[in-house]
């Protein structure tokens, strides 16, 4: 009984170190970061906006949704929405290449999904939990679309091989992205919003007429930026933050602004 206890601790420890070690490319923001643009989103809805959310939603803020895409990968019954986090886009494209790997490539991916998940939402006949899951979806997608390493490479895994010491603790440059360039900041993601939401009126009119393929070529733009300055094993730590802080937080907050312009244009 004791030597099977003892196997049974090993294994689990083994599966569990094994989870851990796996690339999740699909992750973007981590947990703070997709709550300040759930946050951020919120402060720019319209009445009938908020109204049509409470419905949705009942008392579930954006922010407290906004991780839920991520959450669902411990059911096996979500493993098809994968491949939504994401797209892959193969280096040394143009703005003509961008758009044109978009419309072409017709597997499941970030820029395809996002409109049928719009539609769900537009579409009266959708159920509750329909709606549901497509809001909780679009919130989470809005997040994953101005974070540069979910437009990066697929040799890569979005830059999951690509190891880096973030302040000599081994890493890799999604990871950096993803949550410890954000946790570096030491706020809560009330604190990061209150910090970072104040676009200029000339932001917000850009931001909120910008198209789907001009999100993604612009997020593919910075991908390309961070991939020529952070080599394999480059030494990650004040300088990158330094470097790096303002494109972050002006994602953040974009991806907040937009969210907010997706769903007024569903419900306002």
């Amino acid at each position: 009984m004791i030597l099977t206890s003892i196997k049974k601790k090993i294994t689990t420890a083994i599966a569990v170190g094994f989870l851990a070690y796996l690339p999740m490319q699909a992750n973007a923001w981590g947990i703070i970061g997709h709550r300040v643009v759930g946050e951020i989103a919120d402060s720019y809805l319209k009445a009938k906006t908020r109204k049509a959310i409470k419905d949705i939603l009942g008392y579930e803020s954006l922010a407290m949704c906004a991780n839920w895409g991520d959450f669902i990968k411990s059911d096996s019954t979500y493993n098809y929405m994968y491949n939504w986090h994401f797209v892959n886009l193969p280096a040394g494209l143009n703005k003509d290449g961008v758009y044109n790997f978009l419309e072409t490539e017709k597997s499941p991916n970030l820029y395809n999904k996002i409109p049928e998940l719009i539609a769900v939402l537009k579409k009266t006949s959708s159920t509750a939990d329909e709606k549901k899951l497509a809001l909780r979806m679009l919130v989470h997608l809005a997040g994953d679309l101005c974070q540069p390493m979910h437009v990066a490479r697929k040799e890569d895994l979005g830059g999951n091989r690509i190891p880096v010491l973030w302040f000599n603790e081994k890493s890799n440059l999604h990871r950096v992205w993803d949550e410890q360039l954000i946790e570096y900041q030491q706020l809560s993601y009330t604190e990061y919003t209150k910090a970072i939401n104040h676009a200029s009126a000339i932001q917000l009119y850009n931001w909120q007429n910008t198209n789907l393929k001009d999100c993604i070529y612009e997020s593919y733009t910075i991908c390309n930026k961070i991939y020529d300055t952070a080599k394999p094993d480059s030494k990650l730590s004040y300088r990158y933050n330094f470097d790096w802080i303002d494109t972050l937080n002006n994602q953040l907050l974009k991806g907040g602004v937009r969210l907010a312009k997706m769903l007024n244009d569903i419900y306002g």
